[in-house]
């Protein structure tokens, strides 16, 4: 409890326990990924690239939970450095699709399995039924909140 008896007590507020979950998952990816001069944008905006080819800057920045700028000023990054392809002209409307290039999906491989290297970590202590059951509980969260907006 807070100290004015109203709020929510910190050790089983799931909403807390979730941003901490969130929090320590990103710095644990942050630290695998930046020997590979990656962070966990870049490397979600390629794993999303490869599993969706021709997404748009926007729906990269939703996936990927950054601004479309903030996207876009990545998309250019690895666009120089040869990572992603855009065409110069919009073939439909203004969205420019963008795609792995084969040194994007080289770099992507070795990022994909330094993040597998901690999502093993994080579920160590799990079951094989008990992480099912995160998932489909996580997943069950998500639909609620998006379901009441």
């Amino acid at each position: 409890m807070s100290q004015d008896g109203e709020g929510i007590h910190l050790e089983t507020s799931l909403g807390y326990l979730l941003k901490e979950a969130s929090s320590a998952l990103r710095v644990a990816m942050e630290e695998v990924l930046r020997p590979l001069g990656m962070n966990v944008t870049r490397y979600s905006c390629l794993e999303l690239l490869a599993q969706r080819p021709g997404l748009s800057n926007s729906e990269l920045a939703r996936g990927a939970f950054v601004t479309r700028q903030s996207m876009n000023v990545l998309l250019q990054t690895l666009e120089r450095e040869g990572l992603v392809t855009r065409p110069a002209q919009a073939p439909v409307g203004k969205a420019l699709p963008t795609r792995l290039t084969p040194a994007g999906r080289r770099a992507l491989e070795q990022a994909s399995a330094a993040v597998r290297s901690v999502e093993v970590r994080m579920l160590g202590g799990l079951t094989a039924p008990e992480q099912a059951d995160a998932l489909r509980i996580l997943r069950s969260m998500i639909r609620s909140l998006r379901d009441d907006a």
